[in-house]
């Protein structure tokens, strides 16, 4: 009988899937939580903001502030403050 359960497949354990299943959802919801609703795209648009005003203007990311505001349904404010030393 020994040979013939080597050659039988094993079903996945359900409790154990079903508990990875709610870990995964518990990280995801977290993970969302911390983005405080920004876009995905609003990272790469500070570095595409900084490459250019490093066209005119010597200045580090540092000195870059880009925020997304979301004042209500229908308006949002891309807000950008620059740092310009003397």
């Amino acid at each position: 009988m020994a040979l013939l359960d080597y050659f039988r497949t094993s079903k996945p354990d359900v409790k154990t899937a079903n508990l990875a299943k709610d870990r995964l959802q518990i990280i995801v919801a977290h993970e969302r939580s911390l983005r405080d609703n920004t876009p995905d795209y609003l990272p790469q648009l500070k570095l595409d903001i900084l490459e250019v005003i490093k066209k005119y203007v010597a200045v580090t990311s540092d000195q870059v502030n880009v925020q997304l505001d979301q004042r209500d349904n229908n308006l949002s404010v891309l807000e950008l403050n620059v740092t310009l030393s003397d």
